[in-house]
């Protein structure tokens, strides 16, 4: 690895580290702090569906900020969005306000989420490529994955911890801050390499150019659409575990006021997601596609959330957080690697905000779904209904699988540019002839949060 490449890896994960410890401050305590701020569960689950409909309705727009003016600027607009959104959060809270009120800065910050969604991960590759980066992505991926761990661990109990001392709301506070210094961070050290801003379009004919890429190289590529199609239930279902298992590991417990366990529950995720960040390539070696690994870590989801739904002793439900939490960070950097092997450089951005986009609407539907049941039928049984909706996603999976991209077996040996110019000739149908058949034996998301 040359000096620009490693200068460009230690500048995302500078800003992964950044963004992950703000958010992190209020991972353990979001779903105590939207109860203590008098709303019900269904309505707790609402407004994050509400932010999620946010990332929905901002992801297009958004995306045309990083495809168009740069993806430096939209992680800048990000960072002032979510500090602003977070101090609005910390000041309905402390007047009990009505639910349209929550609804409305949710949203909020869902845009600022979708100003990050696609363009730093774009503004990565697009780096790495222009200096010469020759190897796998799954690395670097996985290295982000491990600080996020590092500052998901720090940050939730200390989270969890400040709450229990002074209030629920003074992690909301902490978060601002933080984002603010990162706003500062990104000034000084992000550059756009590898990517020229058109600033010729106008808004409307850029959003409609944004569109089009996301359908030409999105959903017309039936292994990215396939993959778009899934998201929906991983990403719904991701939602709402991590914040349905704040209170239901405190359930267990049998002290809700017991704050430090809610961080401590993020922190076992945030152990988890190193390991999995540092297992992630060398499980993806012991395999020749990464479908194999993805389809594996979607029914390792599955079955720890069926077990959830039985358990009831707090112990056993915390071991099973632990797997849960595993299974999801070693899928996590093998998909990304996979879709964006598959996108062209120029419209990455686009085309990971939009996959991003079809999470959201996942998140949209399913949380106050599984709200509601954690109403009725009890946290636990709400966790054997996200079992279900997962599962959902797998035929999806599978559909992309069987395209045969070279994506799928790309791997860290292999070189070059492995976008979708990249990706070996296509036929009719959209398959490639670049990747020998499955053999007999191959058989088988922290999504972003408020």
């Amino acid at each position: 690895m040359n000096a620009d490449a490693r200068r460009i890896q230690r500048v995302y994960l500078t800003l992964t580290l950044g963004n992950t410890l703000a958010a992190s401050f209020i991972w353990g305590i979001n779903t105590l702090f939207l109860l203590d701020a008098g709303l019900t569960n269904l309505e707790a689950f609402a407004a994050n569906a509400f932010f999620t409909a946010g990332m929905v309705l901002f992801e297009v727009p958004t995306g045309v900020v990083a495809d168009t003016w740069g993806r430096k600027l939209s992680y800048l607009l990000g960072t002032i969005t979510l500090a602003v959104s977070t101090l609005l959060y910390f000041l309905m809270w402390q007047v009990h306000a009505p639910f349209w009120a929550w609804a409305v800065v949710s949203m909020l910050l869902g845009l600022g989420f979708t100003f990050f969604s696609g363009a730093v991960d774009a503004w990565l590759v697009d780096a790495l490529r222009f200096v010469g980066y020759a190897g796998g992505l799954e690395k670097v991926f996985g290295r982000a994955q491990i600080v996020s761990g590092i500052a998901i661990l720090f940050g939730s109990v200390a989270g969890g911890v400040i709450a229990q001392a002074t209030n629920l709301g003074v992690p909301f506070l902490i978060r601002a801050g933080v984002l603010v210094a990162m706003f500062v961070v990104a000034a000084l050290l992000m550059k756009d390499i590898g990517f020229t801003p058109d600033h010729s379009t106008g808004p409307l004919k850029a959003t409609r150019a944004v569109l089009s890429a996301s359908i030409e190289f999105g959903l017309k590529r039936r292994a990215v659409r396939y993959m778009m199609f899934a998201a929906p239930f991983a990403t719904g279902v991701g939602f709402y575990v991590f914040y349905a298992l704040q209170p239901y590991l405190l359930e267990l417990y049998g002290d809700k006021t017991a704050y430090s366990i809610a961080g401590l529950a993020a922190a076992i995720l945030a152990g988890a997601q190193i390991l999995g960040g540092w297992a992630a390539p060398r499980i993806r070696r012991l395999f020749r596609l990464r479908t194999t690994v993805i389809i594996g870590a979607t029914l390792g989801s599955v079955v720890v959330l069926t077990a959830l739904w039985l358990t009831t002793t707090f112990w056993v439900a915390l071991l099973l957080l632990v797997l849960w939490g595993l299974v999801s960070a070693i899928g996590l950097p093998i998909q990304q690697s996979y879709m964006n092997d598959m996108i062209p450089s120029k419209q990455r951005a686009t085309v990971l905000s939009f996959e991003s986009l079809m999470g959201s609407v996942g998140g949209v539907v399913v949380q106050p779904i599984l709200g509601r049941a954690a109403d009725v039928s009890g946290y636990a049984a709400s966790l054997g209904f996200a079992a279900i909706i997962e599962l959902l996603g797998v035929p999806f999976i599978l559909a992309s699988r069987r395209q045969r991209e070279k994506a799928d077996a790309a791997s860290d040996a292999d070189a070059g540019d492995t976008t979708a110019g990249a990706s070996g000739a296509t036929d009719a149908r959209g398959a490639t002839d670049a990747t020998p058949p499955d053999s007999p034996g191959d058989i088988g998301t922290l999504p972003p949060v408020d």
